[in-house]
């Protein structure tokens, strides 16, 4: 499965990913890197077919209207150190690539994945 993590989330994501078995790509390795604009993104999303991994509402209230980008990954776990995110991220990898298989939106919180749409 292929990925696209947004710049508010760390890159080290990507690298786990990566481990993981996935194609994932972090905004700064876009040219325009942490200052892709949110349209470039999604667009890119779609031309790829990566799921994007953001913590920005925006992106919901685009993929709620338009069903851009491509797959969306919420993550709102709140605040929350890179450590911490990674526990709950990383055993979840598999899970989370599994549901992107048979649904768009998903989002991971602090208690697990919660499948929408």
């Amino acid at each position: 499965m292929n990925f696209l993590v947004d710049a508010q989330l760390p890159r080290r994501l990507t690298r786990r990913l990566q481990e993981a078995g996935h194609d994932a790509v972090h905004t700064l390795d876009l040219p325009k890197a942490n200052r892709t604009p949110d349209n470039e993104i999604s667009e890119l999303s779609i031309k790829e077919q990566r799921v994007v991994i953001t913590k920005d509402a925006e992106f919901v209230s685009r993929f709620l209207v338009t069903h851009e980008p491509f797959k969306l990954l919420l993550i709102s776990t709140g605040n929350i150190d890179n450590l911490s995110l990674e526990a709950i991220f990383v055993p979840s990898v598999s899970k989370i690539a599994a549901a992107f298989q048979s649904h768009d939106f998903i989002e991971l919180t602090r208690a697990g994945i919660v499948i929408h749409i």
